[in-house]
């Protein structure tokens, strides 16, 4: 099962084993997205306005060795309690935006 998270591109390590985002220590999980569908209109809402350019990361949840979880009603945001391997993440591309900063829907991986 697929799930997406945004990372601005000067925060990840193509290379390095493991990602853990520079908010893990505020909010204690990795946000992602699951239904290709929502990335864009959430990762505008919570990131719209930081002018950095962004990747957009597949992540393969079946990969994941930290424990992962639906906190919220549903099943459109699994967070991931624990640092991010590496080899979980099955595409890293650029996540491209709108002129108004808005960012772009995507094709799912």
């Amino acid at each position: 099962m697929l799930t997406y998270h945004q990372v601005p591109s000067d925060e990840f390590d193509p290379d390095a084993s493991e990602y853990t985002p520079v908010d893990y220590a505020k909010d204690g999980f990795i946000h992602t997205t699951r239904p290709p569908e929502r990335v864009a209109e959430v990762a505008t809402k919570h990131r719209g306005s930081d002018p950095r350019p962004f990747l957009l990361l597949t992540i393969d949840l079946d990969k994941i060795s930290a424990p992962w979880r639906y906190d919220a009603a549903g099943e459109d945001y699994p967070h991931i309690y624990g640092p991010l391997n590496r080899d979980a993440v099955i595409d890293v591309r650029p996540f491209p935006r709108a002129a108004d900063g808005s960012f772009q829907p995507i094709e799912p991986s």
